[in-house]
């Protein structure tokens, strides 16, 4: 009974005027069939299409028009067509601006139809009065009071007055104190324009300052471009700059998480992120601390918890379990840092005699990490960060007793290459530094499975150049000691440069 009713509703037609015509008695269809008809063709309207979708009857249209119009065209007269009330203020406003604004232009054209028993005459009027062709003809149009109420907190009166300032002019600066009400304002008034204009000024001022709110604001306003850019940037700079910094405190959980888990993570090196992530949990239990603390501060406070239970046991550590299973444990392979594992009573046993285990095994199979199968989810990771000064930058690294020098060079402004070399014990700079802390393998090759990739930041989009994943047998002499090397041209600074490998069964 219901759903006949409704369907008898919907599809009931009455009788109009002298002339018999057939009418719809519901909203937006108020008039005839052949008005409508007339009315859609003279605004290019698909009289089907709108009479399957009436909540865009009018709105995109009607846009279009005054948009095409009027878009470059100055105001001639300062008086205003519209009144908006909204946020304790009257913003007065004209037609061909308003209509930039779909909610502007749907609070507009509610309030010309409204208690008229002809709206369809009311909008010919107005757009035959707005026509650039009868501008000599044109006739007053009616004044209206328009409402608006506001309730996101992000909007200010500065913010939504930018936002209106933009209707009429394209290019208003968004200063960068105001950029989220601005991109509030716009999502309220449905002004598409701006809203794109906002994206672009927040992700071209991504900083470990702003980062969390605009963040958020893309995730609360649904803008993927923007919570996609800011994934990015802090898969890049969480470990070299977010980490040394205070706000690394006001990282959301989620952004962390998804952070942690890209194979695009950049670190210097698997032990790095660990202090990073410890420092990260410590500063969220400790809200007082305006400045970075020591490392040392931070090993002291998850030690001073009772040693009958790691941390990540405990109620307050559960939820943050996700987190630290996206670390690559296995990649802390130096003999003191492994210390610290077990001295911060952080992880669960368990985790830590999987790690020990895994380098008791590769230590008796020469190296072998058998456990280790996708290169984009369980590499060892290292990393270098090219800045303008360098012009050679390299860093030696040992896993398992096997020694590589990873290396940058950079031949003009914008050309640069990258590589790995396998390194000699007899030959590194300090030998004995060597001997006293780490294994040392004998064997003369090593196969190698690895990845080179780089990565820099150019008008706000990132440039990515990376190697195949590339098998290698790695021996003591050129050429087999010395890996592909990755050529890349860029104008970008700093350039992110990451290696990653894995030593496969023999």
């Amino acid at each position: 009974t219901i759903m006949s009713n409704t369907r008898r509703a919907r599809l009931e037609r009455r009788i109009a005027g002298s002339t018999n015509r057939w009418r719809f008695p519901k909203q937006p269809f108020t008039g005839d069939l052949l008005s409508l008809s007339q009315m859609f063709k003279a605004l290019s309207i698909d009289f089907e299409e709108a009479l399957r979708n009436p909540d865009r009857l009018h709105i995109s249209q009607i846009q279009k028009f005054f948009c095409e119009n009027f878009k470059n065209k100055d105001i001639q007269s300062a008086e205003a067509d519209v009144i908006l009330e909204c946020l304790g203020f009257k913003w007065e406003l004209h037609q061909p601006q308003l209509f930039q604004s779909e909610t502007l232009a749907k609070l507009y054209l509610k309030a010309l139809t409204q208690g008229t028993t002809y709206p369809l005459r009311e909008l010919e009027e107005l757009l035959r009065a707005q026509s650039p062709k009868k501008t000599k003809e044109k006739s007053p149009a009616k004044r209206m009071i328009i409402s608006l109420k506001i309730n996101d907190p992000l909007v200010t009166k500065v913010a939504f007055a930018t936002a209106l300032k933009n209707l009429y002019v394209s290019e208003v600066e968004i200063n960068l104190e105001d950029v989220l009400g601005v991109l509030a304002s716009a999502h309220i008034l449905q002004f598409s324009g701006l809203v794109q204009r906002c994206v672009d000024v927040m992700i071209t001022r991504l900083m470990p300052s702003t980062i969390k709110n605009f963040y958020e604001a893309g995730c609360k306003y649904k803008e993927e471009q923007l919570t996609t850019a800011c994934e990015k940037w802090l898969e890049m700079n969480l470990v070299p700059l977010v980490g040394m910094q205070i706000h690394l405190r006001k990282i959301p959980q989620d952004l962390l998480h998804k952070v942690l888990k890209s194979p695009r993570l950049f670190t210097f090196s698997e032990f790095r992120l660990l202090k990073t992530m410890l420092l990260w949990v410590f500063l969220q239990l400790n809200y007082k601390i305006q400045a970075i603390p020591t490392h040392e501060t931070v090993m002291t406070f998850f030690k001073s918890f009772p040693e009958n239970c790691c941390f990540l046991d405990r109620d307050i550590g559960q939820s943050l379990r996700p987190l630290f299973l996206c670390l690559r444990l296995h990649g802390i392979t130096k003999g003191k840092d492994l210390e610290v594992l077990r001295y911060i009573n952080f992880f669960p046993e368990s985790w830590l005699n999987r790690v020990t285990a895994n380098h008791y095994h590769a230590l008796e199979n020469g190296g072998d990490m058998d456990q280790l199968k996708d290169l984009n989810t369980q590499a060892v990771r290292f990393g270098l960060l090219f800045n303008q000064e360098n012009t050679t930058y390299s860093k030696m690294i040992a896993v398992y007793g096997f020694f590589f020098k990873i290396t940058g060079l950079k031949h003009d402004t914008t050309s640069y290459s990258f590589y790995m070399q396998r390194i000699k014990h007899t030959d590194l700079e300090s030998p004995f530094v060597v001997y006293e802390h780490k294994p040392v393998s004998l064997r003369a090759a090593r196969m190698v499975k690895y990845e080179i990739r780089a990565q820099a930041l150019v008008d706000g989009k990132w440039q990515e150049f990376r190697t195949n994943q590339i098998m290698q047998k790695f021996g003591l002499t050129k050429p087999s000691c010395k890996s592909h090397i990755l050529k890349i041209q860029t104008v970008g600074i700093p350039i992110y440069v990451s290696f990653a490998f894995i030593f496969p069964p023999s």
